[in-house]
């Protein structure tokens, strides 16, 4: 039998645990062109708070009692696709459950001799991606430059102050708390690190930041980005990649200084991952040469157990993650 985790209800504000339910069904038979795989590891991402509300967005939402989505790693157990056979580990996107079955064009396959397989969840996987592609391609940044991130301990914000510094960059992070500081700092490399929740952030910001800031790369939103705004140069560009503070809010925050935006004609822009589906590969050569190398450092917060995963999704929108969210199911 697979156990899984369905939309149970959809959430007025933060997500419960009763908006989840968990099921149990018969194992999955592989189609023709098809993989059975057992997934091993379950990435668990801020997009899945939008996916659970029935709202237009640039993806399709999760329908009350459907199986929550979400990438995973796994070993094929059985297979019907050609190329692919029992034991090989792939990346696809089967959710939140124990076993399920792809099409051969939704499995790559994974290298875990090259890095761990949960690396092909976070740095190597979609967050890294969304770095690479949001940093190099919206933000440009040039040797030199002060490139900030908000979440920056996160799995995207932590990569791209990485890249920023192997570019020749000035990256200051922003991110809850001084343990996370001291590890974006000392760990990462960053060149500073803020810490919104001691009462100072724009003062310290700015202390931070002495040129200013010529790229922002932004994943939280609301008062981090008002406050980053008022210290933008002129010609500065903003990657807009998330804003997780308002994932829960009943009400969004309206922001206060978007005036800057005009006055130092900042470029901002969204940034979805799959916009690049097509330049997948051109990233993961990039950021695994950087993991090669040594340059590449990666933190993780690991729950044990399919039934923790909302637990884990609810504590992530929250701020209680160090790193990478990941939930193991073997």
């Amino acid at each position: 039998m697979n156990r899984r985790i369905v939309l149970a209800s959809r959430p007025d504000g933060e997500p419960r645990p009763e908006n989840f339910r968990i099921e149990e069904a018969p194992l999955p038979v592989p189609a023709e062109g098809e993989a059975l795989v057992r997934n091993l590891y379950l990435s668990i991402d801020p997009y899945m708070r939008g996916r659970m509300m029935a709202v237009k967005s640039y993806a399709r939402h999760v329908e009350l009692g459907e199986v929550m989505v979400g990438q995973t790693v796994g070993e094929v157990i059985a297979s019907r696709a050609n190329g692919l056979a029992p034991g090989d580990k792939v990346l696809t996107s089967l959710g939140w459950q124990l076993y399920g079955t792809a099409k051969q064009a939704e499995l790559f396959r994974v290298d875990p001799a090259r890095a761990p397989l949960t690396y092909y969840l976070g740095a190597l996987g979609m967050p890294g991606m969304t770095a690479w592609f949001g940093l190099r391609e919206i933000g440009q940044p040039g040797p030199g430059e002060t490139v900030v991130v908000s979440a920056a301990s996160g799995a995207v914000g932590s990569v791209v102050g990485q890249l920023a510094k192997s570019m020749g960059c000035r990256a200051v992070g922003i991110a809850g708390g001084p343990e996370k500081c001291a590890w974006v700092r000392e760990g990462l490399g960053f060149d500073a690190c803020v810490d919104y929740r001691a009462g100072n952030l724009y003062e310290d910001l700015r202390a931070a930041c002495p040129d200013g800031v010529h790229v922002h790369f932004e994943n939280v939103g609301g008062v981090v980005l008002d406050t980053v705004l008022r210290l933008m140069n002129p010609f500065s560009r903003l990657v807009l990649c998330g804003l997780v503070s308002d994932y829960n809010a009943t009400e969004p925050y309206g922001l206060k200084n978007i005036r800057a935006v005009l006055v130092n004609r900042i470029r901002m822009q969204g940034m979805i991952v799959f916009d690049w589906a097509d330049r997948y590969g051109e990233a993961l050569a990039g950021l695994a040469a950087l993991h090669d190398a040594g340059r590449l450092k990666v933190r993780e917060s690991i729950v044990d157990g399919l039934e923790r995963a909302p637990e884990a999704l609810i504590g992530l929108l929250r701020g209680r993650n160090f790193g990478k969210q990941l939930v193991r199911l073997a």
